[in-house]
């Protein structure tokens, strides 16, 4: 029998450009642990459910050609019955090229909650063409969590 990776690795077909907006849907982001279902659900079509872990990291990558600031953000759903949320920091990271610095926004969220994050807009300025790594983070706390829901990831320029 193969050995299946572990984590899910981005579909570039469930990345869509709109002129230099990027929506990223769920199979079209890097998730750690993706590929277990134990761990995750990420269907063909729909949000990708967290069932359980204590190491979140959903990432992805976008190719910028214009220079321009540029904003993160992800759609997120906890379902109701999410859990191991509560006092934990969830981070929305990005940087420009694989040895750029962080910027990131901390976020708190809790079950019933379907929203944008981050809710201050998280700003990287692109000087020129270059990759845009991003991702939503939660790998501090060693907490059991589950019930997020990722609906999509977009990266869009600032008007």
């Amino acid at each position: 029998m193969p050995f299946k990776k572990p984590h899910h690795t981005s579909d570039k077909n469930c990345i869509t450009k709109d002129g230099d907006k990027f929506v990223i849907l769920p199979r079209g982001l890097n998730i750690v642990w993706g590929n277990d279902s134990r761990y995750w659900k990420i269907p063909e079509q729909g949000p990708a459910e967290l069932t359980q872990v204590s190491w979140l990291e959903v990432s992805g990558v976008v190719p910028i050609t214009k220079a321009a600031t540029y904003s993160v953000s992800f759609e997120v759903n906890v379902k109701e019955d999410g859990f191991g949320w509560k006092g934990t920091d969830v981070l929305v990271m990005a940087k420009i090229g694989k040895t750029g610095k962080y910027r990131f926004k901390v976020n708190n969220l809790s079950p019933g909650q379907n929203i944008v994050i981050p809710s201050e807009q998280l700003e990287i300025p692109v000087v020129g063409p270059s990759d845009l790594h991003f991702g939503l983070y939660e790998v501090w706390s060693g907490k059991w969590k589950g019930g997020l829901e990722i609906i999509k990831a977009v990266v869009q320029p600032l008007p």
